[in-house]
Order: structure tokens, then C-alpha cells, then sequence
């Protein structure tokens, strides 16, 4: 291991061990709904992260959704969604998880939110609900994506000053107003020397969860790095595709959601269905995607990966392969995985050697991919900072 990968590897850790990473999820669910398909039979496996793709799922009527992650802070914002979801009223929950705060959070959370809670999110929350949801500060602006949010809007406010255009362009009602906006009053403004040099630097790119793997794959795979690449990412957002609904970049550009650019759990009429019953069909489990499959006798025919394999594919490739293994062994028939990378490619995923009915073989003779319609539902992606996206069945 270099020197480099060293305090790259430190650095990361430092960041991610004792904290929220995520508040929010960074992965579009309206491709994923359409690439998985989802049917009253089905019980889909999804990473955490911030829960709000968890209960976006459940929203499509499947048997089971099997929440897991590794980092049990993600999994007590997911507990404390819930929470909210079963004890108040909408009005109290937009306020709390749409705008982003909430005066009397701290009584609200003692008095009627806290008995939900497993033992780890209460001694969680405890800690941290006032400060996260009860002061000025919106809890959009929290955790480590939050100081990426807050240092994004430093960067708008104070260098670049461009505060106004920035909020004109999300309120833009048609594209060609965006490109106006964009090109004439954004654009060269924003993309300074200063701005390309912190979002080549692991520390920056650690707040929002890139690890040092995922930016050398996207460094030796894009032309121009990964600078050029995120700005052309930006551009692509701002210039080429609709603003009206992309409530990922308006919550960190603003700290909250509106009513009509918000996830669907934040929406009323889905709010309502969601405590009718539907919430309850959400399991959560902290451990690694391996430990729980391993553990727990389920079938599985939906896969919800995230980008999370880009983490493993290095010096932890044969972690990768020992989850690609208990994944193959708790498939349903007919399963299905989507997963998204920083990279352009993962063709590390097809060398991943499994074995079936006691054969060896390789993650590249059991894939189905859909490659087309994964580039094609790609291309629209509000979130667009992957730089690839995989639809595969899997030949079980």
C-alpha cells in the first residue's frame, strides 16, 4: 500500500467511522423502480444509506424490504423515518424530515417518537436529535454529506457569488431557461482553478462518501480526470436535463424539500399509504450484505448494491466474493441486481469467481445484463454523479 492510499484510507475511516454520512440518498429511485420491476411477490435487499430509497420501494407493494447497512447510525435515521411515520401527523413529519427542522423536536422526540426506537438509535438520538433537527440550521446541512452541503454553499455564497442565479436556476420552469441562466451567469463563474482543486482532493471527496478506489477508477477511465468529469456531471444537470424535480440537488443547494420537489415518502397522499400498513413491511438490520444473507434464511429477488462494490474492488476484492457468493445462494428465482459506479466500467465484477451446485465459475457466465436500457435510464438520472449504472439477472 502507498503512502498516499495510507492517509487516503485514514482519512475516510476518520470520516465515516462515528458519523451519519448520508441524510439523504444519492440514487435516483425512479430508474430504480423501472429496472426492478417490482411485484407483490417480490423482497428486495437495499442498502441503507439515509432509508429514503427503502421506503420508496415499499411504496410499489413488494412482500418484504430488507434494509441493511453496515453503519447503524444510517439505520437509526431510517428507525427515526419510521418513527414519525407511524406517530405524527403529515404537517409535524414535512417539517421535520422536508424542511429540515423542527422547533420543539427535542420534546416531540422524548415524549412520542423515542419508544419506537431500538436501543442503538435511541443512545443515538438522544445525542443528537436537538442538534440535528432543532436548531437554525437544517438537518440537510448535517452529517458528513451535510458539510459537503455546507461547504458547496460557501463555495456559491462567498466565491463564486452567484446565490441568486443559483436559486433562479432551480425555480427555472423550462429548459431553455435553464441553459440561459447556466451558460450566461453560472457557468464561468463557478468553475474556477479553486473549485477543480477541491474536488480532486480525497478529504472533499470522503464528506459525500467517494473513497480513494472509487476516484482512481473514474481518474484512469474519464478524459480530463475526475474535475472534468464532475463538471461535466453538473453541466449535464443544470443544462440538458429538467430542474423541477430534482429534489437531491435542491436539498443540499437549499437545506430543504418543497411540496412539490421532494422523495415520495414526503409526499401526502404517499405518506398516508405508508402508514396504512406498507411501512411495516420495512426490516432493518445492521451488518454487511454478506452477514445478513448469511444469517437470515430469506429469498431474495431484488438487489439494491449502490456503488458500494467500487469500495470493495481493490484490497478488499475477496470480501466482494464472498458477498457475490451469498447472494447467488439466497436468489429467488428470477432475481435481479442493479448497481451504479464511479467508474465507466466495472469490469471487475465479471472476474468475481462464485461457485454453483458445487462448480466453480465466474460472476461474467452468471450475469443477464441489460445493458442498453441501463445506459438509456443512466442518461436520465437526476443525481448524475455516477458514471455507470447495471441492470443484471441473475442465472438462477
Amino acid at each position: 500500500m502507498s503512502v498516499g492510499e495510507w492517509v487516503s484510507g485514514r482519512v475516510f475511516n476518520l470520516v465515516h467511522r462515528h458519523n451519519l454520512v448520508y441524510n439523504t440518498c444519492w440514487e435516483d429511485p425512479r430508474l430504480d423502480r423501472q429496472a426492478l420491476n417490482i411485484g407483490p411477490d417480490d423482497t428486495i435487499l437495499v442498502i441503507t444509506s439515509a432509508g429514503c430509497n427503502a421506503l420508496d420501494y415499499v411504496l410499489c407493494n413488494p412482500r418484504r424490504v430488507y434494509a441493511v447497512d453496515v453503519n447503524p447510525r444510517q439505520n437509526a435515521l431510517l428507525e427515526l423515518k419510521i418513527a414519525g411515520i407511524r406517530k405524527l401527523d403529515f404537517e409535524t413529519f414535512f417539517l421535520i424530515f422536508g424542511e429540515g427542522r423542527f422547533r420543539h423536536m427535542n420534546e416531540l422526540y422524548y415524549d412520542v417518537l423515542r419508544e419506537e426506537l431500538t436501543p442503538f438509535a435511541r443512545r443515538f438520538w438522544d445525542k443528537y436529535v436537538h442538534r440535528f433537527f432543532g436548531s437554525k440550521r437544517s438537518f440537510y446541512f448535517r452529517g458528513t454529506a451535510g458539510a459537503f452541503a455546507r461547504v458547496m454553499n460557501t463555495y456559491i455564497n462567498r466565491v463564486a457569488k452567484v446565490r441568486p442565479w443559483v436559486e433562479r436556476i432551480l425555480d427555472a420552469k423550462t429548459l431553455a431557461e435553464q441553459q440561459e441562466i447556466y451558460y450566461k451567469h453560472l457557468r464561468q463563474q463557478v468553475w474556477t482553478p479553486i473549485l477543480r482543486f477541491l474536488i480532486s482532493r480525497d478529504t472533499m471527496l470522503s464528506l459525500v462518501g467517494v473513497p480513494r478506489a472509487q476516484r482512481q477508477q473514474i481518474e484512469s477511465q474519464y478524459d480530463g480526470g475526475i474535475a472534468r468529469y464532475v463538471q461535466d456531471a453538473v453541466e449535464t444537470l443544470f443544462a440538458k436535463l429538467p430542474l423541477s424535480d430534482n429534489y437531491f440537488w435542491r436539498v443540499y443547494i437549499m437545506g430543504s424539500y418543497t411540496r412539490a420537489c421532494c422523495p415520495e415518502y414526503l409526499k401526502e397522499e404517499n405518506f398516508k399509504r405508508l402508514k396504512s400498513g406498507l411501512v411495516d413491511r420495512i426490516d432493518i438490520h445492521t451488518d454487511t450484505v454478506e452477514g445478513f444473507l448469511v444469517s437470515h434464511d430469506v429469498a431474495v429477488s431484488r438487489f439494491v448494491l449502490l456503488d458500494h462494490m467500487d469500495w470493495l474492488s481493490g484490497r478488499y476484492f475477496p470480501l466482494l466474493e464472498r458477498e457475490w457468493q451469498a447472494i447467488f445462494d439466497r436468489a429467488a428465482p428470477g432475481a435481479r441486481a442493479i448497481w451504479r459506479s464511479g467508474g465507466l466500467r466495472t469490469d471487475f465484477v465479471d472476474r468475481v469467481k462464485i461457485e454453483l451446485q458445487g462448480r466453480p465459475t465466474t460472476l461474467g457466465e452468471q450475469l443477464t445484463y441489460h445493458r442498453e436500457w441501463a445506459q438509456e435510464l443512466h442518461a436520465k438520472c437526476r443525481v448524475h454523479t455516477y458514471g455507470s449504472f447495471y441492470i443484471a439477472d441473475l442465472n438462477v
